[in-house]
């Protein structure tokens, strides 16, 4: 078959792309001890390859892997997990997927590859067992109740004390106190629940999510003597910390990113806001001039 130049730098671009997809799927498939896991990333991966090659029939020419690419989704794999890795790398093979139709009247097989992406997806589904994704739940946990108490605190406190050192010794107190009371409630509740969560891990993981926050929250009041500047920088971390975790469960877990974002940062933006009047009328209240 006779292309044209520019059928043919697509279809180069599409081959270099799967054999790309075929070496990130075998890295990651090495990597896990699950076997069912592993064998679904397996056969994945000597798909894509496969791919590959009835690329390179139409091509005649061989081409390289993304070397790039290959390392960014081996380390995102080891620090966020395969299935947060392979979910992301999914959202490309979606854009590709589109630009495979439009070439359905040059290739008769890409109807069928297609069908084959599809299948990959289904395939991945299935793979969502992963620890850190079953113990989601308890790091939402953690992070909404220290996002929500420790904005609320830190607002109130940054009006009611001004002094950045008060204010971070007064935050860790709380933050630490409460953090330890959130994790006993969590191995609590997941003991008294009939669900593949260990009481014990569950509880660690609402806890250092918790404490995590609070050291993330509190560190500008260590580091800046204005006040104002500390809290607002406090709120900006609340809110990134809310953006970035949201992505990683709407892509793991294929949830809507917006809905939950926006939820969970209005209600945490919402109660500092509220405990900043507190702190300001309770200061007045009160009396105290620090």
């Amino acid at each position: 078959m006779t292309l044209d130049a520019n059928v043919l730098n697509r279809l180069l671009i599409f081959q270099r792309l799967e054999l790309t997809e075929h070496f990130i799927y075998s890295r990651i498939a090495k990597s896990i001890k699950d076997d069912q896991n592993r064998q679904i990333l397996e056969k994945i991966a000597a798909d894509e390859l496969h791919h590959a090659r009835m690329w390179q029939e139409y091509t005649g020419q061989e081409v390289k892997p993304n070397r790039l690419a290959i390392w960014f989704y081996t380390l995102v794999s080891r620090l966020f997990g395969f299935t947060f890795a392979v979910k992301l790398m999914e959202l490309g093979e979606e854009k590709a997927q589109g630009n495979y139709s439009e070439l359905q009247n040059v290739i008769p097989e890409i109807e069928r590859w297609i069908q084959d992406e599809d299948a990959h997806e289904q395939a991945l589904l299935g793979m969502l067992d992963e620890e850190r994704l079953r113990y989601a739940g308890s790091v939402v946990l953690g992070l909404n109740d220290a996002l929500v108490e420790l904005t609320g605190a830190l607002a109130g406190l940054t009006l009611a004390l001004q002094n950045t050192r008060l204010i971070a010794l007064s935050g860790l107190i709380t933050g630490i106190a409460a953090s330890l009371s959130m994790a006993a409630s969590e191995y609590l509740s997941t003991r008294s629940e009939d669900t593949q969560k260990q009481p014990v891990r569950a509880a660690v993981y609402t806890g250092i999510a918790y404490i995590l926050t609070v050291a993330l929250l509190i560190l500008p009041y260590l580091l800046f003597s204005n006040y104002y500047l500390d809290l607002a920088i406090s709120l900006t971390t609340a809110v990134l910390i809310i953006a970035v975790f949201n992505y990683y469960i709407s892509v793991a877990r294929e949830e809507p990113f917006r809905k939950r974002f926006v939820e969970m940062a209005g209600l945490s933006l919402s109660v500092a806001a509220f405990s900043f009047g507190i702190g300001y009328l309770i200061r007045l209240w009160l009396g105290v001039d620090i």
